[in-house]
């Protein structure tokens, strides 16, 4: 897996509230481009729809403030991966449910930090979602 070279910066702020407003904002921006459901398109799956409706509530469920605030400041790198990566990521079936298949995408920061995209594709409706963004651990 190669993982994609992304120019855009990561968010600033060191309280959640103060990153949590900006990547509001952005999302904010997405959002008034659609009538309906908010959404990005990926040059990987042939500028399909990924949309935002797990991504979250899969954010909400972190108890721990730190880990949200990691994980907001590479929203605006994780759209930008999934907008303009052409690169293969690591797809493999989800054991809970057969019908979905959970795609991995690497990326790097401007700082040359890994980070990775996870997005959730069901076969049944061909629908991608976001899910998460995170740095490795």
């Amino acid at each position: 897996m190669i993982p994609y070279q992304t120019k855009a910066g990561k968010l600033p702020g060191t309280d959640d509230q103060e990153v949590l407003k900006q990547a509001q904002e952005i999302y904010k921006r997405i959002k008034s481009k659609s009538r309906r459901k908010p959404y990005i398109r990926s040059a990987y799956f042939n500028k399909q729809k990924v949309f935002f409706d797990f991504f979250w509530r899969h954010l909400a469920e972190k108890k721990s403030r730190k880990v949200r605030t990691q994980r907001l400041k590479y929203f605006n790198y994780a759209l930008e991966l999934v907008e303009k990566s052409r690169n293969e990521p690591i797809s493999k079936e989800n054991p809970h449910k057969r019908n979905e298949t959970l795609h991995r995408f690497a990326g790097l920061t401007k700082d040359k930090e890994l980070f990775f995209v996870q997005i959730k594709e069901d076969r049944r409706t061909d629908t991608k979602y976001l899910m998460s963004v995170f740095a490795p651990k």
